[in-house]
């Protein structure tokens, strides 16, 4: 066990600041929404907020700051979730534009509470965003809505570019990572759902430095890929507090490297984003939009796409 290690220099990241972010942070408190990036700690913030090379990328929560599941690994706080805020799909379109977005990020926390698990109002924000500019690209990162096929189809026909839904671990560390209700089969039957009903991209994250073995990521690769998963990405799990699960291992720069090679010359996804400091919506745009190109298409094919499937 690793804890009280001092982290590798590998780890460090810089504090976000810069006018760009303060802009972003302002906009976001005013409509009081909410984002992964504050909520979970992301260690990227600072990066992707700032955004030196276009108008960066930020993750919006939906549904609240507070989750119906009590995962080991997430800072999100668990319990005494609030009704929700009817505003809110309006409010992130508006955000949206205001911050002038040409890639977003959805995702929230779980609602188990609701009878839907708040698949209509993710899908309804999804179309909020798509009504104002439907050649804006959206991918969203869902629950699993305790797997029921019709909360992930409402997700579908809102007409996301992108659904992602993570694994977090490989199947013998879903718990004590993950809640208890969450389950490595059931994620990879909301993964399959998408890619035997739509188009759509799919995506799915793990952490690494939980206690997971070689064989077992490589096992994992080849479950995803049988599924239909075309993008995958690793990242360093980081202890969010002493409360959480602890660090087995800071996992080494090189093999977070080899993982990403076997993942796309092995296993033939899309692409992998894989890195100590990676998370799930890490550059999520610019590396969508690179792995069109290397399709032969280009971003702009791709909101043509977008804005056919809209209607508009």
């Amino acid at each position: 066990m690793q804890r009280g290690r001092r982290k590798p220099d590998w780890l460090k990241s810089r504090p976000p600041s810069g006018t760009r972010f303060t802009e972003i942070k302002e906009s976001l408190r005013d409509r009081d929404l909410h984002t992964v990036c504050e909520e979970a700690n992301c260690p990227n913030m600072g990066e992707c907020w700032s955004g030196r090379d276009g108008p960066g990328t930020a993750t919006f929560m939906l549904m609240g700051d507070r989750c119906s599941r009590g995962c080991n690994f997430c800072d999100v706080e668990t319990g005494g979730m609030d009704p929700l805020d009817p505003d809110e799909p309006a409010n992130v379109a508006d955000a949206v534009a205001e911050i002038g977005l040409d890639y977003v990020v959805l995702t929230s926390v779980d609602r188990d509470d609701l009878a839907d698990g708040g698949s209509a109002h993710f899908a309804e924000t999804i179309r909020e965003i798509k009504r104002r500019d439907p050649g804006i690209l959206v991918e969203t990162l869902i629950p699993d809505f305790e797997g029921d096929p019709e909360a992930v189809r409402r997700i579908i026909d809102a007409g996301p570019d992108v659904i992602a839904h993570n694994v977090e671990t490989v199947e013998r560390l879903q718990w004590p990572v993950r809640d208890r209700r969450a389950d490595y089969e059931q994620s990879l039957a909301v993964l399959d759902q998408v890619d035997r009903e739509s188009d759509v991209h799919t995506k799915t994250s793990l952490m690494l430095g939980v206690g997971e073995y070689d064989h077992e990521v490589y096992r994992t690769l080849g479950d995803l890929r049988e599924v239909g998963v075309d993008v995958v990405t690793f990242g360093q799990y980081l202890q969010p507090s002493r409360s959480h699960l602890d660090v087995f291992e800071y996992v080494h720069p090189d093999l977070f490297e080899t993982w990403r090679a076997v993942a796309e010359t092995e296993f033939d996804f899309l692409y992998c984003a894989s890195g100590p400091m990676v998370r799930s919506s890490y550059k999520a745009g610019e590396l969508f939009v690179e792995a069109l190109l290397r399709e032969g298409r280009s971003a702009e094919d791709a909101r043509q796409h977008a804005r056919a499937a809209g209607g508009d």
